[in-house]
């Protein structure tokens, strides 16, 4: 009988860098200690069968070249994207029989989707014994997520395979790069949901994707051919107000994040805390990815305590990351609860109000 094996990948924060990976700028989010687990049996064919608890339920389809989307919103469509990405690189392999676990909120802005994506591409690779770099993972996954329809950059999957235990990752694109930020064991960090669902897969998916083209064309517009070169030229916004607005948010996150690294090495939460209210900022006003809840949710972490908060993940919804002194953290929860979920029936705490602890990534497990 065939061992069954078992790959676990995290879920992520984004502490700061948001709506930028995708063009190619440094982001700074941390793995989070809840994951999705693949439990699998490799089979000796070229059937893939998995089994999810909950609404889920099964799929099992044939894994072949050039496989289509099935229905948009449906999560088999995750499985296809693991196994189009395997087949892009090492070809059609052998399929599994598979049971997924998770604990982390689906439509959060917590990357739940690139976890599944992430953990079944490895699920994939093991059983057919094949042992893949984290540069080899990385050529693939993010193309890979695009089957999804969500376009998306590396980020959620950069830090669910290569993040590491007390640390953030600053992640670079160009060319691919991780360093590890040790946080101040003093700082603490809350996820807490806005109760409102951030389905990427479903209609905000052409809401997101405008984002990206918007900033696409404003490079275009002013004829640099990436963002770096462009703020490198310190280069006026061009005109047009959609453009205008997505070129702002992204040369200033982009600022940000390299502050924000310069402020956790050297242990500086409120000036940390200053950055994250000024991301929300950017988010809400110029890309316009925010929703009152959103909005609600960082007021009142504020009001309770908090050093700084923003939305995180790519909006309409999902989570805000709340940044407080380690010794207040019980105090800021307790707040917020009073503060927003109070008499809110659908508030479930180990879902909705997370303590989120650095954690490992898949290759560091």
């Amino acid at each position: 009988m065939t061992e069954t094996q078992m790959v676990a990948a995290p879920g992520r924060v984004n502490l700061i860098g948001e709506h930028i990976d995708y063009h190619g700028l440094p982001v700074l989010p941390m793995a989070l200690g809840r994951s999705v687990r693949v439990t699998f049996r490799p089979r000796n064919d070229r059937t893939i069968r998995a089994a999810s608890a909950g609404p889920y339920g099964d799929r099992t389809f044939a894994w072949t070249p050039n496989m289509a989307p099935v229905q948009a919103g449906d999560w088999e469509n995750y499985l296809r994207a693991a196994a189009e990405a395997v087949a892009r690189k090492w070809g059609v392999l052998h399929g599994i029989d598979a049971a997924i676990g998770s604990d982390l909120p689906p439509a959060a802005g917590l990357s739940s989707s690139s976890a599944l994506i992430v953990a079944f591409t490895l699920a994939l690779l093991r059983a057919n014994r094949i042992e893949a770099s984290f540069e080899e993972l990385m050529e693939v996954l993010p193309e890979g997520e695009q089957f999804v329809g969500t376009r998306g950059g590396g980020m959620d999957h950069a830090a669910s395979l290569a993040s590491r235990a007390g640390c953030a990752s600053l992640i670079g694109f160009a060319p691919l790069s991780v360093r590890h930020v040790p946080i101040p064991p003093d700082w603490a960090f809350l996820v807490a949901h806005s109760l409102q669902t951030a389905e990427k897969s479903g209609a905000s998916r052409e809401e997101y994707n405008a984002r990206r083209v918007a900033g696409v064309e404003a490079l275009r517009t002013l004829g640099f051919p990436s963002y770096a070169e462009a703020m490198h030229a310190n280069a006026a916004p061009p005109a047009d107000p959609l453009q205008r607005d997505a070129f702002l948010h992204v040369t200033s996150e982009a600022l940000r994040v390299q502050d924000a690294v310069h402020n956790m090495e050297r242990g500086l939460p409120e000036e940390f805390g200053q950055l994250l209210l000024a991301s929300h900022a950017s988010l809400r006003d110029r890309l316009k990815v925010s929703s009152p809840p959103l909005d609600h949710l960082v007021d009142a972490a504020m009001r309770s305590g908090a050093l700084g908060a923003r939305l995180t993940g790519a909006g309409f919804g999902g989570c805000v990351v709340i940044l407080c002194r380690r010794r207040d953290r019980p105090e800021v929860r307790s707040r917020l609860f009073a503060r927003y979920y109070s008499g809110r029936a659908e508030f479930e705490a180990d879902q909705h109000l997370i303590d989120a602890e650095p954690g490992a990534g898949a290759l560091h497990f």
